[in-house]
């Protein structure tokens, strides 16, 4: 990381809380949550709109999920949130050659309608969001999706983008251990203390 962290064991108060929040499920704080450390409620903020965003109560499958953040990563050039991301991917059922495709040109893999739908909208809100427009949505009601269900699409995208730029940012370049428990990553939905 390109700007200094707080330690875990130096952490205090708010800060010392979210690092325990996600150490509970992976040990130990991963490198977004630290890179705002210098800002206990950035992080405390972070974690609460990751738990939020990937327990929207859709019908979107774990799948389309991980790949709306995977499509926005790899459009994104971001390799860390790409690696752990493939790891969910390869986790519902995708091989690596189907990686490698969505990472070549996502808009010409072949996939379920509603699924090649969902990662079309994925590319343009990620590279064009100017150019978006009602009849975007219209195409994902068109091969099923309700509005929750569009609402947890580009909740998914706008958080990876937000996300992406914070690792690009700030020098968070590496891959993650292909062992990484990707899936126990999400934090818990106990309430963060706000008290400094």
């Amino acid at each position: 990381m390109w700007i200094s962290t707080v330690p875990y064991e130096d952490a205090t108060g708010e800060l010392k809380a979210s690092y325990d929040r996600q150490a509970s499920a992976l040990g130990e704080p991963t490198e977004m949550t630290m890179v705002g450390s210098l800002y206990p409620r950035i992080v405390a903020a972070r974690l609460e709109l990751y738990a939020a965003t990937e327990r929207c109560p859709s019908k979107l499958t774990p799948q389309q999920r991980a790949l709306v953040a995977f499509v926005t990563s790899a459009l994104n050039d971001t390799v860390h949130c790409m690696s752990q991301i493939s790891i969910k991917l390869r986790e519902t059922g995708l091989d690596n050659n189907q990686i490698t495709r969505l990472v070549r040109d996502p808009l010409e893999v072949e996939l379920a309608p509603a699924d090649a739908e969902l990662v079309r909208y994925t590319a343009k809100l990620t590279t064009a969001p100017g150019s978006v427009t009602e009849a975007d949505i219209g195409r994902l009601r068109a091969v099923g999706f309700e509005d929750l269900d569009i609402l947890d699409i580009n909740s998914q995208c706008a958080h990876l983008n937000y996300v992406n730029r914070v690792v690009n940012g700030l020098g968070i370049r590496h891959s993650v251990d292909p062992d990484f428990p990707a899936f126990d990553a999400v934090p818990d939905d106990a309430p963060t203390p706000t008290a400094r």
